[in-house]
């Protein structure tokens, strides 16, 4: 009676031999006096019956769908309907391990950045687009080797020592240099018999100044230069402004607004709505406001050209653009039914459109539409400028520094904190009369914010 060991160890010479003459009996489905059966007592086993002599048991193995199953490909997420395509730019490399959620690259689209992150733990296995290169939804991005544990974050650098060892004394130490004696007394003055020693000015030569560096030199003394590519965002900034120049026929109108009242009642209110609200209460909830009475006031301001059909579209609702300068370009996020909101619903939902828009979190949706724009270059301490129509809306309204200004008061000067605003419109649409009623609402229901309770 063999063993278990010697009749499997059998059975893998017989199994190598019969392979290597090309008779092997589980390569073929049917061989002449030759059958298989299960092994008694080995599920993953074949009994091998050979000329009905020899009988063993042949162990073989079964192959896992691991590779298959843990190797996944992340492709672009759907695009909005307005966007078609994006330029990738790769935060992660092949090799490199990522955890669940993590941001692997982000594709830049015409109005903001799309982050895909990682859908599980696992190791970078393929870039399958070049950094730059354009994409489309749902073309494939990368390769994931899943691996089930998130990656060990680094360690921190372990501190020092709590006291470093004492050097110990050499016999080759250096004796201290001898202390030097201070002099006690003024060195002699030389004596008028004592004839000074002089040259004669023409023996004196003078000294070379040492030569002045270049006009223009850089670090080194090289002039250099460097060129990066346009993100898809600017170029698209660039683009629409460029349209608005080309086809609106925009004018701008100013005027200044005293901020003495707003500020007050900012000072008054500030405690008790942050209590309540728990937000901050700003100036832009105020021009927001505004800026909706005023629409409603004058709905031409709101409404837009059709230039396909030839057709004014007036709007029924009123959407507002919040320009917001973040370090990849200027974004515009929308506050949507700004008509049916109070202060505090404005003040949350401009806190939470900054927020998203400082984290690169804005969606395409958060700045799909608007009927106008507020631009607020006063965070920048611009006093006085004229801002471009974001098309294909028909007018803008620009918020400037806040500045103390001497102004006339019931005839007397006194000092206000005063405030430029600037409406820039398409006067093919607007003309002069409303566009100047228009800012002027602005204007007294900033300065009067009971303006807005009374519906004035």
């Amino acid at each position: 009676m063999l063993s278990r060991s010697r009749c499997v160890s059998r059975a893998f010479s017989r199994s190598l031999s019969a392979f290597q003459k090309g008779n092997c009996p589980l390569g073929r489905r049917s061989l002449p006096g030759v059958s298989l059966c299960q092994g008694p007592g080995y599920p993953n086993s074949r009994k091998v019956v050979i000329n009905n002599s020899s009988v063993f048991s042949v162990r073989f193995f079964r192959t896992t769908a691991v590779c298959k199953d843990d190797l996944v490909t992340v492709k672009t997420p759907a695009f909005a309907e307005s966007v078609t395509e994006g330029d990738v730019r790769w935060e992660k490399a092949v090799g490199d391990t990522v955890a669940e959620d993590e941001v692997v690259c982000e594709i830049e689209t015409d109005k903001t950045s799309v982050q895909v992150p990682s859908p599980a733990n696992g190791v970078i296995e393929a870039l399958l687009v070049p950094d730059g290169g354009k994409v489309e939804g749902g073309t494939p991005l990368f390769t994931l080797r899943k691996t089930g544990a998130a990656p060990a974050k680094a360690k921190p650098a372990e501190a020092p020592a709590a006291a470093a060892p004492k050097a110990e004394p050499t016999a080759a130490a250096v004796p201290p240099p001898p202390a030097v004696s201070l002099p006690t007394q003024m060195p002699p003055v030389p004596s008028p018999s004592q004839p000074l020693s002089s040259k004669p000015v023409s023996a004196v030569k003078p000294t070379a100044a040492p030569p002045l560096a270049e006009p223009g030199a850089g670090k080194g003394g090289l002039r250099s230069e460097h060129r990066e590519k346009m993100n898809r965002m600017r170029q698209r900034i660039a683009q629409r402004l460029k349209e608005a120049q080309n086809t609106c026929a925009m004018l701008t109108t100013f005027n200044e607004i005293d901020m003495s009242n707003i500020q007050e009642m900012r000072a008054r209110h500030k405690e008790a709505f942050l209590k309540k609200h728990n937000l901050k209460l700003g100036f832009m909830s105020a021009f927001v406001k505004a800026s909706a009475f005023a629409l409603q006031e004058q709905p031409v301001v709101n409404a837009v050209i059709d230039d396909t059909t030839k057709e004014v579209v007036y709007r029924d609702y009123i959407d507002i653009s919040v320009a917001v300068a973040t370090p990849r370009g200027l974004v515009v996020p929308v506050i949507r039914n700004v008509e049916a909101m109070n202060y505090a619903d404005i003040e949350r939902t401009i806190t939470e459109l900054g927020e998203k828009a400082r984290k690169n979190e804005l969606a395409i949706e958060d700045m799909d539409g608007g009927t106008f724009t507020i631009s607020n270059g006063g965070v920048f301490g611009s006093l006085f400028g004229t801002p471009i129509i974001n098309p294909p809306q028909s007018a803008i309204l620009g918020m400037h520094a806040i500045f103390d200004r001497p102004v006339a008061i019931g005839g007397k000067v006194e000092v206000r904190p005063m405030m430029y605003v600037a409406l820039t419109y398409d006067h093919r649409l607007i003309d002069g009369r409303e566009a100047v009623t228009f800012l002027r609402k602005i204007k007294a229901a900033v300065e009067d914010p009971r303006v807005l309770l009374l519906d004035l």
